[in-house]
Parts: structure tokens; sequence; C-alpha cells
């Protein structure tokens, strides 16, 4: 025998939860504010108007690994035949000693990149998302060997754990700031 508080808690429990499901809440990061018909994004290789020697396929590759972790879109290389084009230009990096140990040699340095990147809509032209001068800055523990400043190629040439970090953060800030709106 069913028992009538019984059924008014489950009829309670099961209306509270289709009320909920349509709330609008969702997981952060998870979100898109893309038009639905933005399926293929290109994101050719950024250009790279600095003196290091390709960085460029480093911060391009985490971008687009970072829109393919997103499961919604397909990512080509290619300028024609997508719906939307993510387009970057790398105009500077400068890397300063930031901490020195007691010997007085840099421990840890300020990295500071500077992209300006572009997403345009290709159906209608219009650029959903820019900045002309997205600063990108982090500190990083490197062993450069010359106790002074370290020199960016170095820095890169190194293949070390700080690059590959350093890449990652890039893609992951201009993946999210373009999908979710900031």
């Amino acid at each position: 025998m069913v028992r009538p508080h019984r059924v008014k808690v489950l009829v309670g429990a099961l209306v509270a939860a289709l009320v909920n499901n349509g709330c609008g809440y969702s997981l952060a990061g998870q979100g898109s504010f893309l038009p639905d018909y933005i399926q293929t994004i290109g994101i050719p290789l950024f250009e790279n108007t600095t003196t290091v020697f390709e960085v460029e396929q480093t911060l391009t590759q985490q971008v687009v690994t970072q829109f393919i972790g997103r499961g919604s879109y397909n990512v080509s290389s290619a300028e024609t035949g997508v719906d939307a084009l993510l387009s970057g230009t790398i105009t500077s990096i400068d890397i300063q000693p930031a901490s020195f140990t007691a010997q007085q040699q840099a421990s840890r340095y300020v990295f500071t990149l500077r992209v300006a990147i572009e997403f345009r809509d290709l159906a209608t032209g219009e650029i959903l998302w820019e900045n002309p001068a997205l600063t990108f800055s982090d500190e990083y523990e490197v062993a450069s060997g010359s106790g002074g400043q370290l020199d960016a190629n170095t820095f890169f040439g190194q293949q070390s754990n700080a690059v590959e970090r350093l890449a990652r953060d890039f893609g992951l800030t201009v993946v999210s700031s373009i999908l979710e709106a900031f």
C-alpha cells in the first residue's frame, strides 16, 4: 500500500526535477555563445612577427587542441570552406627575471606574450571576438645557466614543461574567451 505522504513527496521531487532541468544553468567552460551554424572553424598557422623560431606552431596547436577538446567543433587549418576563421599574429615576446637565487642568478622569469587575435563569422563577415593586443603573462621557473636575462629563443628551445604549460594556458584563455563571450 502506497502512503499518500510518499506520493506527495515523489510528485514534488518529480516536479522539482522537471522545473530545474530547464533552469539555464550549465558548467563553466562548457557553454558557447557562437551561432549554431558555426560547426567548422578554420585556424591557420598564426603569423609570427618575433624572432622566436617556431613559437607560432606551438601556440596554434594548443588553440586547436582546446577547440577540439570542447567536442562540438570541427577544426581545419584552411581559411576557406569553414564557417568561422580564427587568425592570430604574435606581435611580441618578452622574458624578464622575476626572482634570484642567493648567488644572484635568475631562478624565475616573467614571460609576456602579445598576440592580435580575430575570430570572424565567415557567413556574415562579422567579427565575433577580437583582441588586437591580447597580453598573456605568467611566471615560470626555468634554468638558464647564464645567471642573466633569459632569451626567448632559449626559453622555447628548451622544450620544457614551462613552454607546454604556457602554450596550454594561452590556448585555454583564447578558446574560453571566444566561446564564453568574455
